[in-house]
């Protein structure tokens, strides 16, 4: 199975940014500044160091969004749902903004 979604993308404010962090629960915020995200680390041992290095350092107070952290809002105009089927005659459903309104047609495999 997988979704393909087609249409654009900008990067949100900071002040977009902050009001989602702070929203989001205390243990993945930890996370946020814990993880380096995608980058290699040593050892598990090391990863769960740095988190409580950060649970420490922010025991009583509110966390800060980082610096690093952010996220994009996307305008989808176009998205697909696949999902596989024997034979190789998979599932396509195909939907399409159009102003306000939504269409969609079954696609061929």
């Amino acid at each position: 199975r997988q979704v393909i979604i087609r249409g654009y993308a900008s990067k949100i404010s900071k002040a977009e940014t902050e009001e989602y962090f702070n929203s989001r629960p205390r243990a993945s915020q930890i996370g946020a500044w814990v993880s380096a995200q995608s980058e290699h680390i040593d050892s598990r041992s090391a990863l769960e160091q740095k988190q409580i290095d950060i649970e420490t350092k922010y025991k009583a107070k509110p966390i800060p969004c980082p610096p690093h952290w952010g996220g994009f809002a996307i305008e989808p105009k176009i998205i697909e749902f696949w999902q596989g089927r024997k034979s190789r005659l998979h599932d396509r459903i195909n939907y399409q903004k159009s102003g306000a309104d939504w269409s969609f047609v079954r696609l061929q495999p």
